[in-house]
């Protein structure tokens, strides 16, 4: 259900589009183009690491995997359960509440090694959340958490990175800038790309797993920004 509203409410809020990488490193090679229904599959049993700037950027990376024919497993913030009608929703499609700072928090990654081995598609925010951004300009991913390396290592199972811009173009800064930016984003309809990466499998211990990780997506959102014309800052910021 999360993947199809997503992939209808999008396209009102701005202009999505979608690229893939071509060749098989962890760097970005040639470009597919940009994907306007079907294109390059992710492989069953993958996780898609995202970055996260906005509260808007996760229905555009899942409109953007299902015109890539994939519908994953979200693992989100534990508070999302206690919405009414989204939580009830989230439990039933079988996505993953994160407990940060909590006992329970180990458990997600059980639900998402199980999720993987089931075949499916688990999509993971490596930073942990929203890194404090100013303004709505593209900002490198921040320093990412060890859960996106501890899953890795646990399953074997393959990484894609997947890099977002434009996200903070519709959802970005106080509350009520926030509200202002979706109301009038059909009208400003500001452009959105999502660049996936080739996937890469991690290697080492568990820093250098989560520094691949990290470089990958990186990669990717340089890519996204390029796309929408904005300047990828080098600098990354800390967790």
């Amino acid at each position: 259900m999360l993947s199809r509203l997503a992939h209808a409410l999008v396209p009102t809020a701005g202009r999505l589009s979608v690229s893939s990488d071509a060749d098989g490193g962890a760097g970005g090679g040639a470009c597919r183009g940009t994907h306007g229904g079907t294109g390059a599959a992710i492989a069953p049993g993958s996780i898609v690491a995202a970055n996260h700037t906005s509260l808007a950027d996760p229905a555009i990376v899942l409109a953007a995997l299902r015109r890539l024919g994939a519908e994953p497993v979200v693992m989100a913030a534990a508070g999302l359960w206690r919405v009414p009608f989204l939580g009830g929703a989230l439990a039933r499609e079988g996505h993953i509440p994160v407990h940060r700072g909590d006992r329970r928090a180990a458990r997600a990654l059980d639900l998402a090694a199980a999720a993987l081995d089931e075949g499916r598609v688990v999509l993971i925010y490596p930073e942990g959340g929203i890194p404090p951004r100013a303004g709505a300009a593209e900002a490198a991913p921040a320093a990412f958490r060890s859960g996106l390396a501890r899953l890795a290592e646990r399953t074997g199972a393959p990484v894609v990175p997947v890099g977002q811009a434009g996200a903070r173009r519709v959802m970005s800064g106080s509350g009520a800038k926030q509200l202002a930016g979706v109301l009038t984003a059909p009208v400003r309809r500001p452009a959105l790309h999502v660049h996936v990466g080739a996937p890469i499998v991690l290697t080492g211990d568990r820093a250098a797993r989560t520094a691949q990780a990290h470089d990958a997506v990186t990669e990717a959102w340089r890519t996204a920004a390029a796309r929408l014309g904005e300047p990828a800052a080098l600098t990354v910021l800390a967790a």
